[in-house]
């Protein structure tokens, strides 16, 4: 079985991050990048398949600009086989990168593609039912736990009242959540093996995928600084508080 893993390149999550005094996005100078958490469970759970026998191949693949090359060498060091970037420098939304992705697609024609849930940086959870849908593959989304059967891919996903369990027929997307495993953290030696793995780079235009934004941001603002609390004495007071509170919001 051959897996496709995305693999985005993200703000580091330990980062204290701050808007641009021009309101025009999030100030990424000299700040620290790393691989989107929950695509990093995508590439462990893709190892550990491999591990187990069941994939024979690991791509990791990622939509952005030349740095985003660090991202897919992390995916290598940890145990993917190669690595594709689609190198662009313009800012892709779901849509862009799902299409992107669905070219790739056909032409390494996996049996299984894995995607972070989300990214943290715009929390869409768009990219991977978009590309489903473009491909008219089975899906599953928010996995929390993931087995194969032969053909099939029996999933955990993480819902409103609890959990669910889908039995998924080859091909399938899988977008996955944190709860599935633990990543791995790289080896010297491994990352150093990394380097000599192969990296193709293509362009979106070289795959026929039109990635011009569609949709346009008119201002980036940090989030209110939080308010001192205030004392009540009553439970009425603190009704007429509430009240006055939604009454204003």
């Amino acid at each position: 079985m051959k897996v496709l893993v995305a693999v985005k390149r993200v703000v580091d999550f330990n980062v204290n991050i701050r808007v641009k005094s021009d309101q025009t996005g999030v100030d990424t100078n000299n700040v620290k990048m790393s691989i989107n958490p929950f695509d990093e469970v995508a590439v462990e759970q893709a190892v550990r398949l491999k591990e187990a026998g069941i994939a024979s191949e690991i791509i990791v693949v990622s939509v952005g600009p030349e740095k985003a090359s660090e991202t897919l060498r992390t995916g290598l060091a940890v145990g993917a086989d190669r690595a594709i970037l689609v190198h662009t420098d313009v800012v892709t939304e779901p849509l862009a990168v799902a299409k992107v992705l669905r070219a790739v697609i056909d032409q390494e024609k996996p049996s299984l593609v894995l995607l972070g849930k989300q990214a943290i940086d715009d929390d869409c959870n768009q990219t991977g039912q978009m590309l489903a849908g473009l491909l008219g593959w089975a899906q599953g989304t928010s996995l929390s736990g993931l087995v194969t059967e032969g053909q099939k891919l029996k999933v955990t996903r993480e819902i409103d009242t609890g959990t669910q369990e889908l039995a998924l027929s080859l091909p399938a997307i899988a977008t996955v959540d944190l709860r599935l495993n633990d990543p791995r953290h790289p080896s010297l030696p491994n990352i150093m093996k990394a380097k000599k793995k192969p990296l193709d780079t293509v362009t979106p235009e070289s795959l026929g995928v039109d990635v011009a934004p569609r949709m346009t941001v008119l201002k980036v603002l940090p989030p209110e600084q939080r308010q001192a609390g205030k004392m009540v004495a009553t439970v009425a007071e603190l009704a007429a508080e509430m009240k006055l509170a939604l009454e204003t919001h």
